[in-house]
């Protein structure tokens, strides 16, 4: 018996661990990589649910070792990512693997390192574009505290705080940093290109600049009106008019005018831009995303048959998502949009992937008054029959239209049209509503409040709930369309900096409401 445990002692030559992670949608799941070699035919096999792109580490570790004058072990090497049943993904795991492998005779004491990193044939250790959203979503667990990570990848990298960084351009860099743990990490000072508003020690970062003006939008008083208050607020925000009033021009105009940001809204949107394969440049301007109304239903909520890749919906969060057209996208995209309307998550189920994104946007819509733009004309006439008009508006359903807070009606271009407001005054009125919603300690914008937030943030004075009162009688509204009603006259309260909401805020706020066909 003690010949056979001295055997089996002698086989079995060193176990060694070092921590990465694998993306489940936008959600980092810690894995632990770990190594064994044992006597037998040469071989080098990685176990636990490795996608190609991860058996393919195998030869790029195999070159880049050889490249860097380490032998390769004549053993049978055995790479297990652990938990085993989990599906891994991802060229990150490539420094991992080759540090495991170059340091088979030296125990890593460091159980609480986490290395990331891919390997070039040569030994450099490049960077990848999911990288960053692995070690921002294990920071926002609190499993993440110490990591070493490619030198090209800190110009990103370096907006999360927190995090002691090692960062390393090369294989020997990597090992000499494993060999000696107490070494000074790398360390970068950042800024965030935007001015900063300070709110009850609280930091939020505002956009300066300007890119597309109101000052360009002639005329439309009332569009821009509800612009400013939907901006104050982030409501849901919808237009209706005949071709060439101004509809697209107004909503590219707003993405500049909306509230300041924090920080982990900024990091969050970034985030989704490396998932979508982008680069971010960590203003602290918000996205705005405008499908095509031919996009699939994959491409708008994200899918794909093997992965659930991100789409445009999660990609507008924290900002702006414009459907322009809005009748001619398909009846089950339209339907769909009701859960991350409702929800501000899209949750994307399939065979072999169920994940869930954040998608907390400001909903923007756009049509046409009918299928040949002419209804709302003074001057052309209407091609379309009732029949014609009716099956154009049914394509948009009550629940998703109940959805949206502020509905325009758009005037028709005139010749005598004049710019009567620019986007820095507008700007400035926004961030001023902001600064109101932030005193009362609101977690979030008037337009994304939920029921309980509204009984106690939307204080209506005596004359207000009696307007409000005789609305609901005459119009039968739903209890949705109350709720609406009370977040957008608290948006205009706060644009008046009024601390209670008003008789002439609520009148204004039904001036916005959906009118029946």
């Amino acid at each position: 018996m003690k010949t056979e445990t001295k055997k089996k002692e002698e086989e079995i030559i060193i176990v060694n661990r070092l921590n990465c992670a694998s993306l489940d949608g936008a959600i980092a799941l810690g894995i632990e990589v770990e190594a064994t070699f044992t006597k037998g035919l040469p071989a080098f096999s990685v176990v636990g649910l490795a996608s190609s792109d991860i058996q393919e580490a195998k030869e790029r570790v195999k070159s880049a070792l050889l490249t860097n004058s380490f032998s390769f072990p004549p053993l049978k090497i055995t790479i297990n990512l652990s938990p085993s049943d989990i599906k891994k993904s991802g060229t990150h795991f490539d420094l991992s693997i080759a540090l495991l492998v170059a340091m088979q005779k030296t125990p890593i004491p460091l159980d609480e390192l986490f290395v990331f990193g891919e390997l070039g044939l040569d030994g450099r250790v490049k960077s990848s574009s999911t990288i960053f959203p692995l070690i921002l979503s294990l920071k926002e667990q609190g499993i993440l505290k110490k990591a070493i990570v490619p030198l090209d990848a800190m110009e990103s990298l370096r907006y999360i705080v927190g995090v002691d960084f090692i960062a390393v351009s090369t294989l020997n860099e990597a090992i000499e940093n494993l060999k000696n743990p107490t070494k000074t990490s790398q360390i970068q000072n950042f800024e965030y290109s935007a001015s900063t508003l300070n709110l009850s020690n609280t930091t939020y970062y505002i956009n300066d600049k300007i890119d597309k003006d109101f000052s360009d939008v002639k005329g439309q008083s009332v569009a821009k009106r509800a612009s400013l208050i939907a901006s104050a607020g982030m409501h849901n925000f919808f237009m209706e008019g005949s071709p060439g009033c101004g509809k697209s021009m107004i909503s590219k105009r707003l993405q500049d005018i909306l509230p300041p940001l924090l920080e982990e809204e900024i990091l969050a949107i970034a985030k989704h831009q490396f998932l979508d394969g982008v680069t971010p440049d960590f203003g602290a301007k918000r996205p705005i995303r405008s499908p095509h109304h031919t996009a699939t239903t994959s491409s708008i909520f994200g899918g794909g048959s093997h992965q659930a890749k991100i789409g445009e919906v999660a990609l507008a969060h924290n900002g702006i998502l414009f459907f322009d057209e809005l009748p001619h996208f398909s009846k089950n995209i339209l339907e769909a949009l009701r859960e991350p309307l409702q929800d501000r998550k899209v949750h994307i189920s399939r065979v072999n992937a169920k994940v869930a994104y954040e998608s907390n946007f400001m909903f923007v819509g756009a049509m046409n008054p009918c299928p040949c733009g002419n209804l709302l004309s003074k001057t052309k006439p209407c091609r379309c029959s009732a029949m014609e008009i009716k099956r154009y508006k049914n394509r948009l359903s009550d629940p998703f239209l109940d959805r949206i807070d502020i509905f325009v009606v758009m005037q028709e271009v005139s010749s005598n049209d004049t710019s009567d407001i620019t986007s820095s005054e507008m700007k400035e009125r926004v961030v001023n509503a902001f600064i109101a919603q932030k005193k009362r300690n609101q977690p979030r914008l008037n337009g994304k409040l939920n029921e309980d937030e509204i009984e106690i943030f939307c204080t209506l004075s005596s004359g207000a709930n009696s307007i409000l009162n005789k609305a609901i009688e005459r119009f039968g509204l739903s209890h949705r369309s109350i709720t609406s009603i009370k977040k957008v006259s608290r948006t205009i309260a706060d644009l008046d900096l009024s601390l209670v909401i008003e008789k002439e805020h609520i009148l204004e706020a039904l001036s916005y409401r959906r009118r029946e066909s």
